[in-house]
């Protein structure tokens, strides 16, 4: 059986999403803003759930639960791991004033590198893409859910 390419494809998806989310932030100044992640959530999930779907929809029969779960965690993984590389990149040449300008929305008192940041950036999207990918998988699961028989019981006084 061929591998499935739906978690490359996905991920480069989600990711040029990200990217692009970003630069339109950036172009009207509200990158920095923390506000503005939660749509980094909704371009992440909205990924995540049709890579799921059509991961699903690819294997029909023989999709299985382990196997949907890491189509999820590899789609989300590679939209990460892209749109990471892509922020080191930003943060580092492209605009090196935005690390000093996200930093002065946060009180700090420890010296925060670009280090730091990347790396949080890249957990971040981990841990979103664990959550959302057990999320939808409970939706894409087959259920174990058994048919009761309805008897009619009386119920004694």
């Amino acid at each position: 059986m061929k591998k499935s390419t739906i978690p490359v494809k996905y991920g480069v998806l989600i990711a040029i999403g990200l990217i692009a989310y970003f630069l339109l932030l950036s172009l009207v100044g509200a990158q920095t803003n923390p506000a503005f992640s939660l749509g980094n959530g909704f371009i992440v999930a909205y990924g995540l759930y049709r890579a799921m779907r059509d991961y699903k929809l690819e294997k029909g029969s023989q999709f299985e639960y382990q196997k949907g779960f890491m189509a999820g965690l590899f789609t989300g993984f590679n939209a990460t791991l892209i749109f990471t590389i892509f922020f080191a990149i930003y943060v580092t040449n492209i605009n090196t004033s935005f690390l000093p300008e996200m930093l002065a929305n946060w009180s700090s008192h420890y010296h925060v590198g670009v280090g730091i940041v990347v790396f949080v950036a890249a957990i971040m999207g981990f841990a979103t893409t664990f959550v959302l990918t057990l999320s939808f998988m409970q939706l894409f699961k087959e259920s174990w859910n058994i048919k009761k028989k309805h008897h009619s019981h009386p119920i004694k006084a």
